[in-house]
């Protein structure tokens, strides 16, 4: 191999060969993004980018116990590399013994593509998306409507390669589609988001067509003060709050007594029943549709992700299992701590055992409620009892004998999703959802709608 080759997996090879640690483990992150943005009804900008980045881990066995040293840099080429890993050595000499240390995960088998070019995103990943696009620009025109939002597909090729042997490999499509319609005085507001993995399946015509329904719907306002109301959350509501959820499910700190799966007088609330729902949240690498990494990849220690884990197989986990607490995230270390099995966070997040109905079968039945778009700026008040707030956007609708009659005022929420599971009257179809408040760092997720007898509306906000 050439000492100046920039291949990924030459670049791979080549810092493994310069380490001088007792153990290294080498990412490198191709990436690749394309994305369009539009206005008003017309594009305005669209790109191209390219990027690599490469992580390198470097571990030191000393007399206290091994140490670890991480250094991360963008833009390398083969020239970068002896600093890089020289860096990555002298951060784990100067380290104390690593808390979370473990033997480099062996006997995982390489993968066939690890010498393969990455994986490239580009403009023609919206071949057949932006003509409708355009068809969806005119027909909001022609009714009184202004389309404002964003595409954007990225692909990042990984590849994984340890001093233990492991040579692994994932190329990760993420797409996401933001639509917001309004109404030319700006009064009225409206959004839809999709998640996607190559803009094949999303359809912004479809979605003009729910955001005009939803825009009609707001022409009659209502005002209602704070309280508790009967809501509808919709897929994307869902997946946000059981997003945070699953990030607030470390065994850990939850045998340490620190978190909402703490059990009073000590260990975890592992087996609890949460809910009386039949439902099951689930992670699966293999989710058709929603496909993620199949092994970990840890570009850094902290929480329930560990360096030392890199490589080791992520299996298909149920979280919650027909209502009760099944498993919570570990490490191989934090597992060893809490008797708890491993159990890696994984790449996605499914809700199923709702019942075969869709959201607005839901309305159809509903005396008298709200219904939600989505919900923004969540923030944790209590780890306790993971009590989360946030705010309502673009569209909290009545509903009144199976009919949605107007849009009323925004609202501040305060609500724990473990609490939201166990009151939850009914769940309807699973389908995939873009969370629109973690869009940016979780995408694939599949959920369905909830029916909350109570959700608590604790005020009124001025929020659009």
């Amino acid at each position: 191999m050439s000492a100046r080759s920039n291949k990924p997996h030459e670049i791979v090879e080549r810092a493994l060969e310069l380490s001088r640690a007792d153990g290294c483990v080498v990412i490198a992150d191709e990436h690749s993004t394309a994305n369009l943005r539009w206005a008003g009804n017309a594009l305005t900008t669209n790109g191209v980018t390219r990027g690599r980045s490469l992580t390198v881990v470097a571990t030191v066995d000393g007399k206290e116990g091994t140490a670890s040293g991480v250094v991360s840099r963008a833009a390398v080429t083969a020239d970068d590399l002896e600093p890089l890993v020289r860096a990555a050595e002298a951060a784990a000499r100067a380290a104390g013994p690593a808390e979370d240390a473990q033997p480099l995960v062996t006997g995982v088998p390489e993968a066939p593509d690890f010498t393969d070019a990455p994986a490239e995103t580009s403009s023609a990943v919206f071949a057949d998306f932006a003509p409708a696009l355009g068809e969806a620009f005119a027909r909001a025109r022609a009714g009184g409507r202004e389309l404002y939002g964003f595409a954007n597909h990225e692909l990042v090729s990984t590849y994984l390669g340890t001093s233990t042997g492991l040579r692994l490999r994932h190329d990760q499509p993420t797409g996401t589609l933001e639509l917001n319609a309004k109404s030319p005085d700006r009064t009225r507001s409206a959004w839809a988001g999709r998640p996607t993995r190559d803009f094949k399946d999303v359809d912004p015509g479809a979605l003009d067509a729910e955001l005009a329904v939803r825009l009609g719907w707001a022409e009659r306002r209502v005002d209602l003060p704070a309280g508790r109301y009967e809501t509808l959350l919709p897929p994307t509501a869902v997946a946000d709050l059981l997003i945070y959820q699953l990030w607030s499910a470390s065994g850990r700190d939850a045998a340490e007594g620190r978190t909402v799966f703490s059990k009073p007088g000590g260990g975890t609330r592992v087996g609890e029943k949460l809910t009386d729902l039949p439902l099951t949240l689930r992670s699966d690498p293999n989710e058709p549709g929603l496909e993620s990494a199949p092994f970990v990849v840890a570009h850094s220690s902290g929480g329930d992700q560990s360096v030392f884990d890199n490589g080791l197989p992520v299996a298909p986990t149920e979280w919650v299992a027909g209502g009760k607490l099944k498993h919570l995230t570990t490490t191989r270390h934090s597992a060893g701590l809490t008797g708890l099995p491993v159990a890696p966070a994984g790449g996605n997040l499914i809700l199923d055992g709702g019942q075969d109905r869709s959201l607005e079968d839901m309305v159809a039945s509903t005396e008298r409620g709200l219904l939600l778009t989505c919900l923004w700026y969540i923030r944790e008040v209590d780890p306790a009892t993971l009590l989360l707030t946030g705010l309502t956007r673009d569209g909290v609708y009545l509903v009144e004998n199976g009919q949605v009659t107007g849009q009323v005022n925004n609202f501040r929420f305060n609500e724990s999703p473990v609490d939201l599971l166990g009151r939850a009257a009914e769940a309807g179809r699973t389908e995939k959802t873009l969370p629109r408040e973690w869009s940016d760092w979780f995408t694939r997720a599949a959920m369905p709608a909830l029916r909350v007898p109570d959700f608590n509306m604790s005020s009124v906000s001025q929020g659009v």
